[in-house]
């Protein structure tokens, strides 16, 4: 086997171990890769992870144990964190994003790829020591967000739907209340082969008012027999104060809005400030 270069090697491992987040790769699968020794592979890895640690790229783990090796978190620094939600709150707050029923226009934002992968990485850090085996969120404005942390923890995405699909097979059919103010009773689906009972289960959607939507997925984990061990959104209003569902984190806080230029008021949530 041809010599590999150690900035070849260092140039290919980063690109493995980013492509990959949280997801354990040993030493050995380096080795053979690489044709090296593995004190070569050990000395890579500290000089990957030094410098993400420099430039607040995220951090490079080892794990230790039989079934260890090293891996990459997408885990940003508070600083950064703040730095890119003052940013997507300076973007929100701009002119003409007011919508009738207080709501705020957020698609084009959400739909940047990489946008929602900046918030699936912030979300995403605050749910890694709860190790989700999925991460459940509602068609259709949330998916981008949720399915950028479900990437950035390594495990499948579940969409409840509006319906059930017949591609999908035999679903699971609950009501809830949805709406802020203008309560309404609404329908959600999820396929039986989507979850198992006794998995653990991230919600993550876009937008919380009321949290009707989010109680709703909460209820529908309670007829898998799944846990809900964390529920995150991009923005959640401050009005009503009491939401429906409790311990939901929101990267961004809508406070109100500014009825003669049509600007919200968008700001970070406290712990990022």
């Amino acid at each position: 086997m041809e010599k590999i270069k150690r900035n070849e090697r260092l140039g290919a491992m980063t690109r493995i171990l980013t492509e990959t987040p949280n997801r354990i790769h040993t030493l050995g699968e380096f080795c053979d890769l690489f044709g090296a020794a593995k004190s070569t592979i050990s000395e890579d890895i500290d000089i990957v992870a030094a410098s993400f640690s420099r430039f607040d790229l995220g951090r490079i783990e080892t794990v230790a144990g039989a079934a260890g090796g090293v891996r990459y978190r997408a885990i940003p620094s508070r600083e950064r964190s703040s730095r890119i939600l003052s940013s997507l709150a300076e973007r929100l707050s701009q002119p003409g994003r007011m919508l009738p029923g207080g709501f705020l226009y957020t698609s084009d934002i959400t739909a940047e790829s990489s946008t929602a992968q900046q918030m699936g990485e912030i979300l995403a850090a605050r749910y890694y020591d709860r190790q989700p085996h999925f991460v459940l969120t509602m068609e259709t404005k949330g998916i981008p967000i949720a399915l950028m942390t479900a990437k950035m923890l390594d495990v499948p995405l579940v969409i409840a739907r509006r319906d059930s699909r017949a591609y999908e097979g035999s679903a699971v059919k609950i009501n809830y209340i949805a709406g802020g103010g203008n309560e309404r009773i609404e329908t959600m689906a999820l396929a039986r082969r989507a979850v198992s009972a006794g998995q653990r289960a991230l919600i993550i959607d876009d937008f919380m008012k009321g949290g009707g939507t989010l109680q709703g997925m909460v209820d529908m984990m309670r007829e898998f027999q799944a846990e809900v061990v964390g529920v995150g959104v991009m923005i959640a209003t401050a009005q009503p104060q009491v939401k429906r569902v409790a311990g939901v984190r929101s990267l961004l806080v809508l406070e109100g809005f500014d009825q003669t230029t049509g600007s919200a008021i968008v700001k970070p949530s406290k712990e990022y400030l």
